[in-house]
């Protein structure tokens, strides 16, 4: 870290009005106006530095501007970028061919965000129960589990039991059944023969980053065997060294039979997705079945690939571990009367606080502190910062959250008004 410098609360923003005059209003974004980022920081158009605990939601894992993506990027892009699937790149297959490998899969569709990997997962899973498993067309079933998030196109949003997701949007989509996360008994009543696919995050992320009891997944796993269903893993969030393996299942030591990923798969500079399966599974697709006009392209391909050499030779999910520890460890020592639990795996916690605070008016706090992050459900506090981030780094944003935390303590459990803290802007 570098010297640093109070600063003051971020003021009225000329493009913050503009952009509630001209783009639709489906984000509340916090109230800062960014124009230059460098890994773990970003800068405002007034030059004040912020800590990023929250990694676009992961897709920044690999932290802003990574000198090898941006170089990837950059040279690919003089050469060739967007062709289409019409004919083939000389890119696309060496990085499916190392996605595979790296994820212990067989086949892989290249798609541009999660939703649509999950799409794709959905449509396969659903063709796979109908040609294979003999499930009468349209009357498959795909379990899924309450507080869950996938995505927000239609069909996805149809099984979310978030009210807000799904008012107003009817007619939505039929063909789910949710259950209770961690509940092995609810899964094993619920299967069925019409069952084709189980759809599960390892830990659900926006559901307040839950992480299920100890052997679940590998019960789950258990009971798809024994009634020929497919597991399907939603890595998109905790995927590619997120939470100190490579895919969070692997912490059971889970192979499933498709993965569903992205954000991070992009290296922070494009939107690249797949959806990645075995043989059995993603070998039912034909041409003409299932595709994207970009999905795929020589670009995405070639940032995915350096994204995946990346993890692997910077040891990312061993740094994800560490980082874990590292917050954990100041937060732990802390015993803060305003925390209730500090949960999660390597880089992806949540810090739950008690409910006379909320987490929301903490985050835009934390803001002023020089620390971007965001809240979710459970009124838990989001820390998933880039996984290269430095030790001293994760400490200060720790510390930062821990004095905010006092100030809404001392002013009796509501958010109080007051002056900003003293924080760090590197220069």
């Amino acid at each position: 870290m570098t010297v640093r410098a109070p600063f003051a609360a971020s003021e009225s923003h000329p493009l913050i009005e503009l952009d509630q005059h001209v783009c639709a209003q489906s984000y509340a974004p916090l109230p800062v106006v960014a124009n230059r980022a460098e890994g773990s920081w970003i800068w405002d158009t007034a030059g004040r530095s912020y800590l990023d605990m929250m990694s676009a939601y992961s897709a920044v894992s690999f932290g802003h501007g990574h000198p090898r993506l941006v170089a990837a990027l950059t040279e690919q892009a003089r050469r060739l970028s967007v062709t289409s699937r019409a004919i083939h790149s000389d890119q696309l297959a060496p990085f499916l061919s190392d996605l595979v490998r790296l994820t212990g899969m067989d086949l892989a569709c290249p798609m541009n965000s999660g939703a649509e990997a999950v799409e794709t997962a959905i449509k396969v899973a659903r063709k796979w129960g109908h040609v294979v498993k003999g499930i009468p067309d349209g009357a498959a079933e795909i379990i899924v589990f309450d507080n869950n998030f996938h995505g927000r196109t239609t069909t996805i949003i149809s099984f979310s039991s978030h009210q807000q997701y799904r008012a107003g949007f009817a007619p939505l989509t039929a063909g789910f059944r949710s259950l209770p996360f961690g509940d092995l008994e609810a899964l094993r009543a619920a299967i069925n023969p019409n069952t084709c696919a189980v759809l599960i995050e390892p830990i659900q992320g926006e559901g307040g980053v839950i992480v299920p009891p100890p052997g679940y997944l590998a019960g789950v796993r258990r009971l798809c065997d024994q009634h020929k269903v497919m597991l399907i893993a939603d890595e998109i969030q905790t995927g590619l060294g997120r939470t100190g393996e490579v895919l969070a299942i692997h912490h059971e030591g889970v192979r499933p039979d498709g993965l569903c990923l992205g954000k991070a798969l992009g290296g922070g500079l494009l939107p690249v997705s797949a959806f990645v399966a075995t043989r059995e599974l993603l070998g039912v697709i034909q041409p003409g079945d299932h595709g994207s006009t970009f999905g795929g392209n020589a670009l995405a391909a070639r940032v995915g690939r350096e994204a995946l050499a990346v993890l692997i030779d910077e040891q990312l999910p061993r740094r994800a571990t560490e980082g874990g520890q590292t917050l954990r460890a100041v937060l732990d020592a802390a015993h803060h009367k305003a925390v209730v639990e500090v949960r999660g795996r390597g880089l992806m916690l949540g810090v739950q606080l008690v409910a006379s605070i909320d987490a929301h008016q903490v985050v835009e706090r934390l803001v002023q502190a020089g620390v971007v992050t965001k809240d979710t459900y459970g009124n838990t506090i989001r820390l998933s910062p880039p996984l290269n981030t430095d030790t001293a780094d994760l400490q200060w944003g720790a510390s930062r959250l821990l004095e905010v935390l006092d100030e809404f303590v001392d002013g009796a459990g509501g958010a109080r008004k007051s002056a900003p803290v003293q924080v760090a802007a590197t220069v």
